[in-house]
């Protein structure tokens, strides 16, 4: 679909109007009315005319959730809210919202708005500061709430325009059109009721006829729709999407209702692997999907995926009903993904790491839904997606939503499996993280003394790797360098053998800092990132940098320790890991401030605690780090006063924490850039 904006000048004024009075604003309208493209145009003209007005605008495209359950995960991811709390979900997002300026889009919420409802209440109570946009068939019914009723447009107006500015692209000889053929363009849009969804759907139909004719079709269709199934004010849109359908070719219409299994965006290898089958060969899947987009049935979004706008969507599970497939496209789509992912789990150590993690993290919602199709129809296949994804979750902010589906597959779990202990391990992974360490250590344990009922070498390391992670955050790092070295003895194999292989070598490199063995820890750390350099490898590399960078602080090098700070930042930020970006930028202030660079210093500290909050938590990490930030302040205030310091932090805290990990990577934060 074409991306310009045409028209509604008067709607636009009304949403800016009430962005600007009201708290709570809410565009409503039928479906295909153009809320969404209306609520974009809205923000992209206000931030022009006054940048910054609204403070920080953050989208949460609801469109893609099935059920009220991940609404509140949706809603802190879109604001950059990694949560490794523990307590009530909601309570978290408050904390992290709460001081802060933010604008948040709820777009399509119809179908959740009771659940939309009570969370936006309680976040406006606390959060003084925030301000609601929301798109949906219907208002939210809060106090204050402002509604934008927004009405199909203009038949000879704005209707006229769009339709003419859509058709443009497909038949550009429209620009010198007869008489005859403008007053075609004109009963068309009144046909369809200026609705903008169905004159691009019947615009795309140019390519193939004339306007005279989509005229004559489009008013012959509209005489058998006077008794719709559809309610009547969706009976243009109807008319418009059903007409599409029928002028698409009997393969295309096939690869549309299947399409429909897609909660959100996808790619074509997602499109093949999921609709391919039958008729349905993986070219023709390229060739039907090439067919739909033509038609504008399918969007283009960036980044070559696609999405089915959600009225086209409905419409063709509607059809997948009726050709009785949803149960068999519903059980491919998590076949795929349960594919995926372990694909990625086999790279995650490789070249491809960082690129898994895009994915990965590009393919959440079909994760989401693969595993409710699994936990009703194939429970053992949940437990191994579950387990499969639950690292990944970890590291890119989805701790919460990986506990619940770990926990929900455990509890489904029909005996002892070798995915079952590693789902086990998972949840031990984000125990860990969430401050449970002696419920992390537990598992560990119990996936220990599964390992060796399996005689699984790589479950012996995975479960080592839990128990040294657990005793290094309470700070007893000798106990986890001992498990460490005898799960490394017993296996005798390189570092990249297997992901929980290198992750048990950097258990030894954290234990051996720990314990004040410089030398060593110096020389392990140094090799195991060349090492991981030599793979492509960024996750691990980033924390052997990590660990370089106190290592070297505690040598008086602060030069190497920031450099190192500055590559262990870079990771982090390649892999969207925010617990890791919060970690190095206490370090990089670390090393500011050995150095005598006060106001960076406190940037990258003020930076930080931003950061950390983005989680949930105060500063944490292994116990030795305390005193580490406690001589960060102390050098800095030295170098620059109390007054200086508090005012540089402040600016690195309450301003852009991203720009200040652009500078820190860029080495421009401390002036070697």
């Amino acid at each position: 679909m074409a991306n310009s904006f045409v028209g509604r000048e008067a709607d636009l004024a009304r949403v800016a109007a009430a962005l600007t009075t009201h708290r709570v604003t809410t565009v409503t309208g039928m479906a295909g009315v153009g809320k969404t493209r209306l609520a974009l145009e809205s923000l992209h003209r206000i931030d022009a005319d006054r940048p910054g007005a609204l403070g920080e605008t953050h989208w949460a495209d609801l469109g893609a959730l099935p059920h009220e359950r991940q609404l509140i995960a949706t809603l802190a991811h879109a604001v950059g809210f990694a949560d490794h709390t523990t307590g009530v979900a909601l309570d978290a997002l408050v904390s992290w919202l709460s001081g802060r300026r933010f604008l948040l889009v709820l777009d399509s919420c119809e179908h959740l708005v009771a659940a939309c409802a009570e969370v936006v209440g309680e976040l406006l109570a606390a959060c003084p500061d925030l301000r609601i946009l929301a798109t949906s068939r219907q208002r939210l019914g809060l106090p204050g709430e402002r509604v934008v009723q927004v009405a199909p447009l203009p038949a000879d107006g704005d209707a006229l325009a769009l339709f003419l500015d859509r058709a443009l692209v497909v038949a550009p000889a429209l620009s010198l059109r007869t008489p005859h053929q403008s007053d075609s363009a004109r009963e068309i849009c009144a046909l369809l009721d200026g609705v903008p969804l169905a004159l691009e759907l019947a615009s795309a139909q140019l390519m193939h006829t004339t306007l005279h004719d989509l005229c004559e079709r489009l008013g012959s269709r509209r005489a058998g729709l006077m008794s719709p199934t559809w309610p009547a004010r969706h009976r243009s849109l109807r008319l418009a999407i059903g007409w599409s359908h029928e002028l698409c070719e009997p393969l295309e219409r096939l690869l549309w209702a299947r399409l429909s299994v897609f909660p959100g965006s996808f790619d074509r290898r997602a499109a093949r692997g999921v609709c391919a089958g039958g008729p349905l060969s993986a070219a023709a899947v390229d060739a039907a999907l090439t067919g739909l987009t033509g038609k504008s049935v399918v969007g283009v979004e960036e980044g070559g995926r696609y999405r089915l706008p959600r009225t086209v969507r409905d419409y063709g599970a509607m059809w997948l009903e009726e050709l009785r497939e949803s149960e068999a496209t519903a059980t491919r789509h998590a076949a795929y993904f349960l594919a995926h992912a372990r694909s990625a789990d086999e790279g995650w150590a490789g070249p491809g790491q960082s690129l898994w993690y895009r994915r990965i993290a590009a393919a959440h919602v079909d994760l989401c839904a693969a595993l409710d199709h699994l936990c009703d129809h194939d429970p053992p296949a949940a437990v191994e997606l579950a387990a499969l994804v639950g690292f990944f979750w970890v590291c890119c902010g989805h701790l919460r939503e990986a506990r619940a589906y770990l926990e929900q597959v455990l509890a489904l779990r029909p005996g002892f499996s070798r995915a079952g202990e590693r789902a086990q391990w998972a949840l031990g992974i984000v125990k860990a993280l969430q401050g449970d360490l002696d419920g992390a250590a537990a598992i560990g344990h119990r996936c220990a003394r599964g390992a060796e009922r399996l005689d699984d070498a790589e479950a012996r390391l995975a479960a080592a790797y839990l128990i040294g992670l657990a005793e290094l955050l309470r700070g007893e790092p000798g106990r986890a360098k001992e498990v460490a070295d005898e799960a490394l003895a017993v296996a005798g194999a390189p570092p990249f053998t297997s992901a929980s292989t290198l992750r048990c070598h950097l258990v030894r490199v954290f234990a051996l800092t720990a314990l004040g063995r410089l030398g060593p820890a110096r020389s392990e750390a140094a090799w195991l990132r060349a090492l991981c350099a030599a793979h492509g490898e960024h996750w691990t590399r980033a924390y052997a940098d990590q660990q370089l960078a106190l290592i070297a602080l505690a040598q008086g090098r602060p030069v190497p320790a920031s450099e190192h700070a500055r590559a262990m930042l870079a990771g982090m930020r390649h892999l969207g890991d925010t617990f890791g970006i919060a970690l190095g930028m206490d370090v990089l202030a670390a090393a500011a401030a050995a150095r005598g660079l006060g106001e960076p210093a406190a940037l990258a500290a003020g930076a930080g605690q931003t950061y950390w909050a983005a989680v949930g938590h105060a500063q944490r990490g292994t116990p030795e780090l305390a005193e580490m930030r406690r001589a960060c302040r102390a050098e800095a205030v030295a170098a620059i006063g109390e007054y200086a310091f508090q005012l540089a932090f402040r600016r690195g805290a309450e301003g852009d924490p991203d720009a200040v990990l652009r500078l820190a990577v860029s080495g421009r934060l401390l002036g070697n850039g």
